[in-house]
């Protein structure tokens, strides 16, 4: 276990490492979903702390449903991706573990942006982890979605 110290305003705070940083959540990606994730496919990891990162989704009209906003759809595999993501940086290589839950409230319409999933690990046990994932439109800091969901992990970790 790897623990760093980070400064924070006013004092300092001790914070667990990543099992696995971005770049190696990247590679990781690419070798057990390389169809999904490729450079160009419009994903990024843009941070990546123990249980607590970022992604984006960049925006493409492909994405729109009728009224010209980004379609629920899109929001969701954005979640269960950073969802994801999070679960391999607190857990580590661990490709089979699987969405369980995922509920998404949908808060207001999207902007034709990107969208920004910061997802945060509430509990990660031997068998589940659970989350929430909260989604924004690029330049704005009011949420369009907040998620919950939970991943089951393998066994034989």
């Amino acid at each position: 276990m790897v623990w760093r110290v980070a400064g924070l305003s006013g004092g300092e705070t001790i914070m667990r490492a990543p099992a696995l940083t971005a770049e190696e959540i990247g590679k990781l990606l690419h070798e057990v979903f390389p169809q999904a994730f490729f450079p160009g496919c419009g994903l990024t990891l843009e941070r990546v702390d123990y249980g607590d990162i970022r992604v984006r989704r960049a925006f493409h009209e492909s994405h729109l449903r009728p009224g010209g906003t980004v379609s629920g759809p899109t929001m969701m595999e954005l979640a269960d991706f950073a969802m994801y993501v999070a679960v391999f940086s607190a857990i580590g290589n661990q490709p089979l573990a699987v969405t369980t839950n995922l509920n998404i409230n949908f808060l207001r319409k999207p902007a034709q942006a990107d969208l920004i999933a910061d997802a945060k690990l509430m509990k990660v046990g031997n068998r589940l982890a659970v989350g929430e994932v909260t989604i924004l439109s690029d330049g704005s800091d009011e949420p369009v979605a907040h998620v919950t969901a939970t991943y089951s992990i393998p066994a034989n970790r």
